[in-house]
This record gives structure tokens, sequence and C-alpha cells, in this order.
């Protein structure tokens, strides 16, 4: 199978006991990839692969359920004995360099240096990573937030990030093998669009043709089954939910 997928973490909007926030383990052609680094996932991540080992880390936004745990890993690459052989590249919103050094209380970034290449992310952002390729598209949440089309021999991963209803999302899981996306919350309040709803995850999945859909990031006002079987009974196509240490390849 060219890509793999290992569940590290899917609580929102904080960690419970023995579920982390989110974040995943994508392996594919060579390359392993830590996607969202949400709080205890760090943890989570050292029981699949060795950490000073990683291709690259993407994160999707800022908020910490998905991006806290950078703070460890610098605390594990720094002074844990965790040194990568070269920087990890970092693909993530701009501010994310500044933001983790403000943690330490610095202002420069040079000594982040030697562990994270930090490389902004943007609409449209496209990297490879031998037989893997990345692929970033904007999508609607309160923050600058991307989603992920990530590509293998043929094989594709998509992922929603946090995002409200948006037509990048429809972009990025078209004809994907699994489209892995959040369904938050049980309805939209307010007229907000920074989230989906079990519905929303189904539509779009039904709309893009995704072969399958596996919900993550369920917020508290839902259980995991009730948003699988609400996303199901809309999206027409085999529908299950995310669950920490899972791993599935396609």
């Amino acid at each position: 199978m060219a890509l793999s997928l290992t569940v590290l973490g899917t609580a929102s909007p904080h960690p419970r006991p023995g579920r982390p926030c989110s974040g995943y383990l994508l392996r594919g052609g060579g390359a392993e990839v830590w996607v969202d680094a949400g709080t205890g996932t760090f943890a989570e991540l050292q029981r699949h692969t060795d950490p000073a080992r990683l291709t690259a880390i993407w994160i999707s936004h800022l908020h910490a359920d998905h991006s806290a745990d950078l703070l460890a890993a610098a605390y594990a690459y720094a002074f844990g004995g965790m040194t990568p052989a070269a920087p990890i590249p970092v693909y993530a919103p701009q501010e994310c360099a500044h933001r983790l050094a403000s943690f330490f209380g610095r202002s420069d970034l040079g000594f982040l240096s030697g562990v994270f290449d930090f490389r902004p992310l943007y609409d449209g952002h496209m990297v490879r990573h031998w037989n893997l390729r990345l692929a970033a598209r904007a999508v609607a949440h309160d923050v600058e937030a991307y989603g992920l089309r990530a590509e293998c021999q043929g094989s594709v991963l998509a992922y929603s990030g946090d995002s409200g209803p948006c037509d990048a999302l429809t972009e990025l899981a078209a004809r994907a093998d699994v489209f892995l996306c959040e369904a938050d919350i049980d309805e939209h309040r307010d007229g907000e669009q920074v989230h989906l709803t079990p519905e929303d995850a189904g539509r779009i999945a039904r709309a893009a043709g995704a072969r399958e859909l596996l919900v993550t990031h369920v917020g508290p006002t839902l259980t995991r089954e009730m948003a699988a079987a609400r996303a199901g009974a809309v999206s027409e196509r085999p529908t299950s939910v995310a669950r920490e240490g899972e791993a599935r390849g396609f």
C-alpha cells in the first residue's frame, strides 16, 4: 500500500485521558510526516517512530489543539537527546516560528534553527519528499488554516484540518481514497462557518467522490459514534471514526 495513516489524537478542543488532540503520522514513498501536533501527540508519536527520523512536520493552523506539541518536540530535539541529523522541515502558517519562540521568551529564531526549518504554507503550496507529494489549500476558519492533500503512487489522503464548509475542501478531497474530516459541532450557531457538522462532512465527501470518509476532531457536544452515523447517512459511502492508535494503509 502506498500510504499509511496512524492516528495519534483526535480530541477537540482539549486532550482527554487516552485521547490527545489532533495529530497523525503519515507514511508514504519513504517519507514520514507528523501531520498536526496537537496537545499530547508527541508522546504518542514516539510509540510509532523515532521523532528524530521524521521527514517533515505539517501544521494545519496554530490553534493549540493542532500545534502545541511543537513545544514538546522542541525540548526533545534541543535538550532531550533526540536531536535530528538535520533540521526538520516544518510546513506551517507564517507565524508558527515566532509563536514557538515566544514560549521560550525569545524574539530571535536562530536558536531553533538547529532542529526546525520553518517553511510557510500558502494556498496552493506543494512539496515533494521522495514519492510523497503534499499539497495545501486555504480553508475557512477563524485563523489562517489549511487542508492537506497527500498523494503517493496513485493513493490519495485528504485532510480537512479545521474548516467550515468551503469549495477548497471539495477540491482537496476529489476522488481521495480516504477523506479525513473534522465533524466538530452539532450545529452551526449564529451563522458561524468555522467548523463542520457531521452532515457537512458527509456532503463534502459525497460531492468530492471520496471513496471513504474518516470522521475526526469530534467536539464535546457529540459522541464519535453519533458523528460517524450522521455523516455516513449523508455521505453514501463507507464512513467510520478515527481512533487513537489505529493505523491503516491504502
